[in-house]
């Protein structure tokens, strides 16, 4: 059987054939589509914080992109620009820490990066154009920014991609303190792009978005762990 991966979901409205606004749980096709490509099983996971027990039936978490993680996390208050869901961050905060307690493979993308940092005890940048002077992370609403980024040696990222990449991004916040993960990669302005703990069999994140690319290093190695 191929690897059973869980992968979170949004839920919002959607419109789609007769329906209209429908309240809907939902994720981005790349997601799913970069998993079965990697060899696993796909299965998505509404924000649900009652209990891990869907755990015990994956081999995998997921923790894709979506809302602004609530600052009230890591001791701050929202700013102008925040938009937490802070029923996804419950269900998913007990799903990680669940998983890593159990040494399950966790990737991270975007979003799921930065929930990683809050949960290793880290936190935010709110809003990445007041931190860093600019907004090439996300220089429009629907549109992907492009920027460079360079690898630690010897770390797990490197290892996959190389000394360094050039990969896409749509974010207005990001790590400001990983907490007691280990920080891997980084922006040409310095803003932290990877996290791992090499403690771990497999705890991945970075903050661009892998999935919408057709580079599958990340999602194969992600899968084969799962393995």
């Amino acid at each position: 059987m191929r690897p059973v991966i869980g992968v979170t979901a949004y839920t919002t409205t959607a419109t789609w054939g007769p329906w209209r606004d429908l309240t809907s749980t939902l994720v981005p096709h790349d997601y799913v589509q970069n998993v079965t490509a990697a060899g696993g099983r796909a299965v998505l996971l509404p924000a649900d914080d009652l209990d891990a027990g869907v755990l015990d039936r994956l081999d995998g978490l997921l923790l894709a992109g979506g809302a602004d993680v609530d600052p009230a996390l890591y001791g701050e208050r929202p700013g102008p620009h925040t938009e937490p869901d802070p029923n996804r961050d419950a269900g998913e905060l007990l799903l990680l820490r669940t998983a890593l307690a159990r040494d399950l493979p966790v990737l991270g993308v975007c979003r799921g990066v930065q929930l990683m940092a809050v949960a290793a005890g880290g936190r935010l940048h709110q809003h990445l154009p007041d931190t860093l002077g600019h907004d090439k992370h996300k220089p429009a609403v629907g549109v992907y920014g492009s920027h460079g980024v360079r690898f630690a040696p010897g770390s797990r990222i490197a290892a996959l991609l190389g000394d360094d990449a050039e990969v896409n991004a749509y974010h207005h916040q990001g790590v400001a303190d990983p907490g007691a993960l280990t920080a891997t990669a980084w922006a040409d302005d310095g803003l932290i792009e990877a996290l791992e703990d090499p403690a771990k069999r497999f705890v991945l994140g970075v903050q661009w978005h892998p999935e919408t690319a057709a580079d599958q290093r990340i999602f194969r190695a992600f899968v084969a762990a799962a393995a």
